[in-house]
């Protein structure tokens, strides 16, 4: 394969889109590779993980037909450590692939494209949606904190999408907090319901655009497919039962607290210097007109926060993982928000006055 006279960036970009995904090792060699393929004008640059598989295409002419495979991140790398305006000249021949940069030349081991492993669409297409980019970017934002990692519950590795009718949801929860979150779709859909591996989410998150262009996803039989601007991402779904979210989400909590979140974050910050490195307790104490964060730690040290609130009900003393509330509120852009509490044995939820698409529950802990 030849490209001739192109700018650093056309190469770039589409590298970067895809190189993601690329681990570092490996059992099988060439998926530490990317795939180049020229398709009349466009050249078509695909890694794998063999669970996901992502596609750039970029405006790049050439020979039909040609293609070719190559280490992704060496490659990578001397492209980002060229000047921003270098004009390169590629060249693909036998095993070696070389790349000149004005007097600059680098000669790189190549493997055959024909054995680059593919990951084979599905046929049966189930149903198709359409939103703004930056519609599925906050939704994945707002849950994906709260996925687990690494857990023998596999199918919490990872994040419920919720199709139905008018609505998009995502759902994460790693057993001690769930995060869900749902956004207005126009269109009639039937319910349908996929986890999506941790990897695919964050990998997503990464390369969506904060903008109005649209996100095309279709669902098919054992994997999703998301289209958006010159990218391709193709994802298995993780094969397993999602837990009942509804039965978590507390409905009758009757202890409401509303504050500003900017204030409580920062309380919470301040608190959480002092508490314990290995159990992160804190303790939420409430009662008439005032709540109170309190942090202590191994070394007897304390740090105690006093916030105002306009709360006349029943006190309340109970313990949470610190890391659990300022995690949702840093991925929050909202002035304020509500807590609600039972017991001191309840889980909390935390939701924004006067909306119904976001609510977060955390278990409390004993401390």
């Amino acid at each position: 394969m030849q490209l001739k006279q192109i700018a650093r960036d056309a190469l770039l970009k589409p590298l970067q889109a895809v190189s993601g995904i690329v681990e570092r090792r490996h059992t099988l060699p060439i998926l530490a590779n990317v795939l180049f393929e020229q398709k009349g004008s466009a050249l078509h640059v695909t890694a794998t993980d063999l669970e996901m598989q992502i596609t750039a295409v970029a405006d790049l002419p050439g020979k039909d037909g040609q293609a070719t495979t190559v280490a992704a991140r060496k490659l990578l790398d001397l492209l980002r450590a060229l000047p921003d305006d270098a004009t390169l000249n590629v060249e693909a021949t036998g095993s070696k692939m070389t790349v000149r940069a004005g007097r600059s030349r680098f000669n790189l081991q190549t493997m055959a494209a024909a054995d680059y492993p593919r990951i084979s669409l599905g046929t049966d297409q189930l149903q198709t949606l359409s939103l703004p980019q930056k519609d599925m970017r906050s939704l994945l934002k707002l849950a994906e904190f709260a996925m687990a990692q690494q857990d023998i519950r596999y199918y919490l590795n990872g994040m419920l999408l919720v199709i139905d009718e008018g609505s998009l949801q995502a759902v994460a929860t790693d057993g001690h907090r769930l995060s869900w979150a749902s956004l207005p779709v126009p269109g009639s859909y039937t319910r349908q319901e996929v986890i999506l591996p941790r990897k695919t989410v964050l990998e997503l998150g990464k390369l969506l655009d904060d903008g109005d262009e649209p996100l095309t996803i279709e669902v098919l039989a054992n994997q999703v497919r998301f289209r958006f601007g010159n990218v391709e991402l193709v994802s298995k779904v993780v094969d397993g039962k999602f837990p009942d979210y509804n039965r978590v989400i507390p409905t009758s909590h009757n202890k409401l607290v509303e504050l500003d979140r900017a204030e409580l974050l920062a309380a919470l910050q301040r608190a959480a210097i002092l508490s314990n490195e290995k159990f992160r307790g804190v303790r939420v104490v409430l009662a008439a007109g005032q709540l109170r964060i309190i942090c202590t730690n191994a070394e007897q040290e304390e740090a105690e926060e006093e916030l105002e609130v306009a709360y006349q009900g029943e006190g309340l003393d109970i313990g949470f993982n610190i890391t659990y509330l300022l995690d949702v509120l840093q991925h929050l852009a909202t002035e304020r928000v509500q807590l609600a509490f039972g017991d001191a044995n309840a889980s909390a939820l935390l939701t924004m006055p006067g909306r119904d698409d976001y609510k977060y529950v955390v278990m409390p802990m004993r401390i």
